[in-house]
């Protein structure tokens, strides 16, 4: 009799356990999905961009990204296009919902990325020619333990 006594409680505690164990594996996968996790990479990189802090965002670029631009041309740059030439000083920026992409190649002559999310990002400005909007097609794809932006260059 004593054996069936212990069995009926342990049976309820185990069930609270794995319960347990199960909800907190399903918050871990949804708050921290690899979409999530993509998405979150371009915040950053924008919420740096609408600062004007082209040094912190440039840090958020893959390594074929920062060969294309050294970090001096990219604030350089950045500068000179958006608050130079458009006279704004900052933005405010949507982002589509990311689309999960297999075996996708910034440009040709350079290995394909296993896994890569795309957003369209739309940044709307206020400058010295009024209110206008640019739309840009933004990548990423987790690179030594981080989550990291590219441009699409293939034709």
């Amino acid at each position: 009799m004593k054996r069936k006594r212990y069995s009926n409680i342990f049976l309820p505690i185990i069930l609270v356990i794995l319960l347990g164990i199960g909800i907190v594996s399903g918050l871990k996968l949804l708050l921290f999905s690899p979409d999530r996790q993509a998405k979150a990479a371009v915040e950053e990189f924008y919420t740096f961009e609408a600062d004007g802090d082209f040094s912190d965002s440039w840090e958020l670029l893959h390594p074929f990204m920062k060969e294309k631009f050294p970090k001096s041309a990219f604030i350089q740059d950045r500068t000179h296009v958006f608050i130079g030439h458009f006279g704004a000083e900052t933005f405010t920026y949507d982002l589509s919902e990311g689309e999960e992409i297999n075996n996708w190649k910034m440009e040709e002559g350079r290995p394909a990325f296993k896994t890569a999310y795309k957003f369209l990002v739309t940044q709307s400005y206020m400058g010295k020619y009024g209110k206008f909007n640019f739309q840009q097609e933004v990548y990423v794809v987790h690179y030594k333990d981080k989550w990291v932006i590219l441009w699409n260059y293939s034709k």
